[in-house]
């Protein structure tokens, strides 16, 4: 398997570093640029530089990647642009960009979820490969067979992670149609979310909502079910992520696994775990969301996790509440931190 892994700039300036290193395994770097909205917040880590010396930064390290033959993938994959959605102006700047990419960096593909955009960079730049977003929950092959015109490849939707035959239909398809298939490994978000939409929206729009005089703070509903004891065991039983060690039993179903990086605390950790297919530790550290704080003073120790979880939940019905399965498997693998030592959680 071969990783698609998103840009952030690090503080320790180290994670370029270790991509490069690792630079046979990895698919494609993908990042955001510039004031266009993305799916994800900006990350607080780059608030010490100023603005022009962040995007500096990230220029000289594109181009570092770039040297190393590493392609590039352009996010334009925000869930709203608003006003500009349809404007030539915005259209005028995507296009800008885009040509200041291709013609200078190892851009390759560009992901975004507007139909519009898509249509747009596949008319005026052919040799890129368009990608359809993780946001647009594109699950099945009726869903990629309304959009085929406008998207050459396509993220499936990260509940189908642990459903291994609704991953060979949409393979299939893909095949029959030309097309590429893509996963995302690493979401902590639970599930069937019905506050996704509404989540990624605010992310969409938080440079106007943050210049607001704004009478409440959102909180996720994940990061309450998960500090809440009774539905903790949503972090392993209603999620979807797949396992540093698990990850091989993908290879030849996906072009590539995204590994969600932009905004983690620790992107580095992140990209070793997986290309070694080895992690030791709490598992929320991998996720993004990362979802540490929500379970602490617990983690979710990875190495008590069966070896066959994967091949288990990829095939079980999801009749989660007569089986139980993974209740028991989050307890067991449930630490918490006593006093300087690690204890079992159920002890």
């Amino acid at each position: 398997m071969k990783f698609s892994v998103g840009y952030q700039i690090d503080k320790r300036e180290m994670f370029v570093s270790e991509i490069i290193k690792r630079r046979e395994q990895i698919n494609e770097v993908y990042f955001a640029f510039g004031d266009f909205a993305n799916g994800r917040h900006r990350s607080t880590r780059d608030l010490y530089l100023d603005p022009e010396t962040a995007r500096e930064r990230q220029l000289s390290e594109l181009m570092a990647l770039s040297d190393a033959g590493i392609s590039l993938n352009l996010l334009l994959n925000a869930n709203c642009y608003g006003a500009d959605s349809l404007a030539r102006s915005f259209y005028e700047k995507i296009g800008d960009t885009v040509d200041y990419f291709a013609e200078n960096f190892s851009l390759t593909s560009v992901t975004t979820t507007s139909p519009i955009i898509a249509k747009f960079i596949k008319d005026n730049f052919p040799a890129l490969d368009i990608r359809s977003s993780i946001n647009m929950e594109i699950g099945t092959p009726a869903a990629m067979d309304y959009i085929k015109e406008y998207y050459d490849s396509f993220y499936l939707r990260r509940e189908l992670n642990r459903d291994i035959e609704g991953i060979l239909r949409a393979k299939k398809w893909c095949e029959e149609n030309g097309k590429k298939m893509y996963m995302l490994a690493n979401s902590g978000c639970l599930n069937y979310c019905p506050v996704h939409n509404f989540h990624d929206n605010l992310v969409a729009h938080e440079e106007e909502i943050m210049s607001r005089d704004n009478a409440f703070e959102f909180h996720s509903v994940c990061k309450k079910r998960l500090q809440n004891k009774e539905t903790a065991v949503s972090l392993l039983r209603d999620s979807n992520f797949v396992r540093p060690e698990d990850i091989h039993l993908y290879d030849g179903l996906f072009e590539a696994a995204k590994l969600a990086t932009r905004v983690n605390p620790n992107p580095t950790q992140i990209l070793r775990a997986y290309t070694t297919g080895k992690y030791i530790g709490n598992l929320a550290e991998l996720l993004e969301p990362d979802h540490s704080s929500a379970i602490a003073p617990y983690i979710l120790e990875n190495t008590l996790i069966p070896q066959d979880f994967a091949e288990r939940v990829m095939k079980c019905d999801k009749n989660c509440d007569k089986c139980r399965y993974c209740d028991k498997i989050f307890q067991k693998a449930l630490k918490k931190y006593n006093e300087g030592v690690f204890i079992y959680a159920n002890e």
